[in-house]
């Protein structure tokens, strides 16, 4: 019996390699961000003084402190095979055009893998100080920390945003939806830089923190969908 046409095609469908690995470890990802959340909800403002940062933050807060240092690491681990996957997907979508974007998104997701790695090891650095430590050290390893998981992260994320958004842009990979809220959040960390002179600009952060975790899944779930084959593309 002959095959019909609209079942040959839904055959010729298939999700593309490495989409569905993408899902899982940006799902992952989404989850070690919410645990660290948690893990660290008593974290210091960075307005408080540095003798209330050892006394009440790193002598009753070590536990915390160690294992929001350790999901934090994980979850940088994470994200860089989630960055590789997600900029060769959409350079595959188009390759000629889009390979300078996905090489910045690549870089931007490498250098936000980075920074949550330093945010940790300073975090944990921190919790290590004995009481006696002069205040001034214990402020400024709980700034650099700030800075490097916070705004760090935040202009660097903005990058991999930014450069997935523009490399799929023209191939269709990307809902419009999804790619113009991706641009959204790449805009707002680049703009997060301007908490260095005004700090009410901070609030942007947790934007694109806990809004570009969501945008990665929603991006991972439209690269998930199944798509024509080479050969029913070019048929």
């Amino acid at each position: 019996m002959p095959t019909s046409a609209p079942e040959s095609r839904a055959d010729s469908l298939r999700r593309p390699r490495g989409a569905v690995a993408l899902l899982a470890a940006s799902l992952s990802y989404t989850v070690l961000t919410a645990a660290y959340v948690v893990a660290n909800r008593a974290t210091p403002q960075p307005g408080t003084p540095g003798q209330d940062i050892l006394l009440n933050y790193v002598r009753h807060h070590g536990t915390e402190i160690n294992l929001g240092a350790f999901l934090l690491v994980v979850a940088a681990v994470l994200l860089v095979p989630v960055t590789t996957t997600l900029t060769g997907l959409v350079r595959r979508g188009k390759p000629a055009d889009g390979s300078a974007a996905a090489a910045t998104a690549l870089a931007g997701g490498l250098l936000a893998s980075g920074a949550l790695t330093a945010s940790a090891a300073l975090s944990w650095t921190l919790g290590r100080l004995p009481e006696e430590s002069p205040a001034a050290l214990a402020r400024a390893l709980a700034d650099l920390s700030f800075l490097a998981g916070g705004l760090g992260y935040a202009v660097s994320f903005a990058l991999l945003a930014a450069g997935t958004c523009l490399a799929a842009r023209e191939s269709g990979l990307l809902p419009r939806a999804c790619a113009a809220t991706g641009l959204v959040i790449a805009a707002a960390g680049l703009a997060a830089t301007l908490l260095l002179l005004v700090f009410g600009f901070s609030y942007l952060l947790p934007v694109v923190r806990f809004g570009g975790t969501a945008w990665l899944v929603w991006a991972a779930v439209a690269l998930a969908r199944p798509r024509p084959t080479a050969s029913e593309v070019n048929a």
